[in-house]
């Protein structure tokens, strides 16, 4: 019988495994309903663990909208770690939701989104574990329809055999279309099984269905064509926007974790969207237009999660969230209407060019006064010109001095390395700017305990993005770099043992560009992968790159590619790139100029304050940028605990 609890089963395995609060549910605004009283039943996963994917906004909002439906249900699965996946095996015990602990096999959709790559074979490990074929392929009308979500999919062929559709863009409204889709065909006795079932979905705007396109290679080893096998499917799949984030003020209820997450606080996303024309930066590529909740949208959402789940700290989210065209009045009505209280406010970093002090103090008024976190990305002005991050040295050690002399003592600064174009010089100008940040902070402040974080991530090319052609930097460059730069900093100790210096070798972000930009070929490097105990990828501990690279020999030879092809070998202009025919709105032939701006060191301004620059997404889509001022203003409330 479908839709019965797997806890009986599940329950005398947890005393035998770590960390089991993670998988018993009943968390705070957690929803279980009826199985028989919904015609549609979404298991929603988040491919890494609890701790992890709890927080994870996205999710979190698809829970709450689909579970506002009467015909529909969402319950949560999370991936299980090692110990208690050999039990589940051991002891029979499907993979399983942690709402009503029902069997993921039994839902009729399995939505999994990918924030990023890494997450693939905990993807295979869930499938596995719930009984569900691994290849799209080998599933019937009886097994759940296996929708990829997130960033990642914008480019889902690498896990083009697993899932069976993957959803461009925004969630909010297509995982509604998918339930009418579903909700109908189940109606009607289930016409056509799967296959009609699919066709129906690939019709959908924004549902990508892999197995209605084929794709050829040609004797170079690159895609010689992807064409749709059947007339009644799009040529090309488009993005899914949603332009109003006020009609969508989710989520309304936030989950609260029992067990320790990596985010304790409660998040409101600000605004979507970005054109400040990060050239590395996918992120602000694929959710382009940017479209900004309005004030009294933001105060209702905070006022709202605040009442419903306790916390103390409200996150103000988006790409960039001090772009807000009246983030600073959305920062003083917040911390006005939350005064006296322990309510504080953060924003997740915060650009160069769009801090000020008063701005920091109010997001500080009523909490803790954290650190600050800024994101120069690029360690000379050069490299910031390629990456089009505009941003001088003068302004930054300006811009942290600052903060500094107004009392915070803890700034972070990110970067990246390995990025297009960059040399050991490049790298290097992070020591001097660091030591300079020390120096003249202690100059500001006038003390000697100050600290400055530099926090190094390497560079990995992501698809629909000017970058998408580059070449990516080897593992040993990556780590060349970084030891030349932690030299650099250790260099003078009066200085230096003031500099904290975070990073990861090069190795995973090697994995990750052949994930990033791969073709259907590269699927085959996954399963390998998963068959040979890859799990759990994005964690240190779990990941091997000897796995990964021994796997990806094997598996590519027959092709006459291999790992290198994928991702330290630079694309040519004309060549077909696996996601070409998934539409993210820019245009190529704009995102190949920008590359070709990007090597000759040219800068594009953002367009929210300047004319168009044509990147094609607004026309593409029938959208538009959104921003303030709005002319609108918070009303106080009589707040719970004054």
């Amino acid at each position: 019988m479908t839709g019965q609890s797997l806890y009986p089963r599940l329950e005398p395995l947890l005393a035998q495994v770590q960390k089991p609060i993670q998988y018993v549910g009943g968390e705070l605004n957690a929803q279980v309903k009826a199985w028989d009283d919904v015609a549609v039943h979404w298991a929603l996963m988040y491919p890494d663990a609890y701790e992890v994917g709890l927080p994870n906004q996205g999710l979190m909002i698809l829970y709450e909208v689909l579970n506002e439906r009467p015909d529909a249900l969402a319950e949560r699965t999370y991936a299980v770690w090692p110990d208690l996946a050999a039990l589940m095996r051991e002891h029979g015990v499907g993979q399983f939701t942690v709402d009503a602990h029902r069997a993921v096999r039994d839902f009729d959709l399995l939505g999994v989104s990918f924030a990023t790559e890494l997450g693939y074979t905990n993807l295979l490990e869930a499938l596995d574990l719930a009984g569900v074929p691994l290849h799209a392929v080998d599933r019937d009308e009886t097994h759940p329809v296996v929708v990829a979500g997130g960033h990642a999919a914008f480019n889902p062929e690498p896990v083009a055999d697993f899932v069976d559709c993957a959803v461009l863009g925004d969630g909010e409204q297509v995982v509604g279309d998918v339930t009418d889709v579903v909700a109908a065909w189940k109606e009607q006795g289930r016409p056509g099984g799967r296959e009609e079932l699919l066709t129906r979905l690939a019709r959908v705007d924004g549902v990508y269905v892999p197995r209605f396109y084929a794709v050829s290679y040609g004797p170079d080893g690159a895609i010689a064509a992807v064409t749709r096998t059947r007339d009644d499917v799009p040529a090309r799949v488009g993005k899914r926007t949603v332009m109003d984030l006020d009609e969508w003020p989710y989520p309304k209820t936030p989950l609260v974790p029992l067990a320790e997450s990596v985010h304790e606080r409660m998040s409101v996303e600000i605004f979507r969207g970005c054109t400040r024309g990060c050239r590395f930066c996918q992120a602000g590529m694929i959710t382009r237009p940017v479209r900004e909740r309005t004030i009294t949208g933001i105060g209702s959402m905070v006022d709202q999660g605040l009442r419903a789940t306790g916390y103390e700290e409200v996150g103000l989210l988006s790409l960039s969230s001090a772009d807000h065209s009246e983030i600073g009045q959305v920062a003083k009505e917040l911390a006005d209407r939350y005064e006296g209280t322990n309510t504080g406010l953060s924003l997740p970093s915060t650009r160069v060019d769009a801090f000020n002090v008063t701005l920091a103090n109010e997001l500080s008024r009523n909490g803790r006064r954290s650190g600050l976190t800024f994101a120069p990305e690029g360690g000379s002005e050069r490299i910031r010109r390629v990456i089009n991050k505009t941003v001088s040295k003068e302004d930054l050690v300006r811009t942290v001095t600052t903060a500094y002399a107004n009392g915070w003592q803890q700034v972070k600064l990110y970067f990246m390395c390995g990025l297009p174009t960059e040399t050991d010089e490049d790298v290097l100008e992070i020591a001097d700017l660091a030591v300079e940040v020390i120096r003249a902070g202690r100059e500001a402040s006038g003390r000697r305990d100050i600290r400055c974080t530099v926090s190094i991530g390497g560079f990995v090319p992501k698809p629909h993005t000017p970058f998408q052609w580059a070449a990516q930097a080897g593992a040993e460059t990556i780590d060349h770099r970084l030891r030349v730069l932690r030299q650099a900093i250790n260099a003078d100790r009066r200085i230096g043992r003031s500099i904290g210096l975070r990073y990861h070798d090069g190795k995973p972000g090697v994995v990750e560009g052949l994930l990033s930009r791969g073709d259907r070929r590269v699927g085959r490097v996954i399963e390998g992968v998963w068959r040979d105990g890859g799990r759990f990828d994005g964690w240190s501990e779990h990941f091997s790159y000897e796995r990964w690279a021994r796997v990806a020999a094997a598996e590519l030879a027959p092709y006459g590619v291999d790992l290198d092809w994928f991702t330290t070998r630079e694309r040519t202009q004309d060549e077909v790139l696996p996601w070409d025919h998934l539409d993210s709105g820019l245009d190529k032939e704009w995102l190949w100029d920008d590359w070709q701006d990007a090597l000759s060191e040219e800068e594009v301004a953002d367009c929210r304050w300047t004319p168009c620059y044509d990147c094609g997404v607004c026309p593409t889509n029938g959208t538009e940028i959104q921003i303030g001022p709005t002319g609108r203003s918070l009303i106080p409330l009589t707040v719970v605990g004054r």
